[in-house]
């Protein structure tokens, strides 16, 4: 299956998902990262050897408490282009990481509301301390769906986190992670920075 996502946030496509097989977990995440390589819709051929991730951290997969939040304006999230975006802000995550108190704002894409097939995805952007030395510093995203929210609880895996398509070509239009997402600790898990350079 492949996330169409990024077609409507960024112009582009998402990379396909993977089963969670029972495989232990740090081998479960260098499968996904793999599949993620293998099937990205804007890296091709030799290009994919400069992908980078950070190891497998099952510490940085955290259970956050989920606060809905009620949003019926929204606003125009800014984009690595000239065409901001508009977005509502659906809830607020908290959860703890590196002995710190976290929260971050999750999204929801007016464009993909009136899409039927996502209408339920969640958009969560993100920066930390790595942005823009070790990670892309343009952020990082991390998809998820209503139906991930249970009992007010949302499993966030920062193993998962992703850079947008701006990262490999300036051709893209990006949502830029607001500054209410600008996390103040270090998330060394998922993608790293892209070696090559943009074109």
């Amino acid at each position: 299956m492949k996330f169409k996502i990024i077609l409507l946030l960024c112009v582009a496509a998402l990379t396909g998902n993977v089963a969670s097989a029972q495989l232990p977990y740090a081998q479960y995440i260098r499968k996904y990262q793999q599949d993620y390589v293998s099937n990205h819709e804007v890296v091709k051929k030799t290009d994919k050897k400069f992908f980078r991730f950070f190891a497998p951290s099952a510490d940085h997969k955290v259970a956050a408490g989920f606060t809905k939040l009620e949003d019926s304006t929204g606003f125009m999230m800014p984009t690595s282009g000239k065409s901001p975006k508009r977005y509502f802000r659906y809830g607020r995550v908290q959860f703890s990481l590196n002995g710190k108190s976290l929260k971050l704002t999750v999204f929801r894409s007016k464009d993909l509301m009136n899409d039927p097939t996502y209408k339920d995805y969640l958009f969560l952007p993100f920066t930390d301390l790595t942005s823009g030395e070790e990670s892309y510093g343009g952020g990082r995203y991390i998809d998820l769906e209503i139906k991930d929210i249970k009992n007010n609880r949302l499993v966030i895996d920062f193993n998962k986190a992703y850079n947008p398509y701006c990262a490999y070509s300036e051709e893209y239009n990006c949502p830029v992670p607001p500054r209410e997402n600008d996390l103040p600790v270090a998330i060394r898990a998922g993608e790293k920075d892209f070696k090559r350079s943009r074109r």
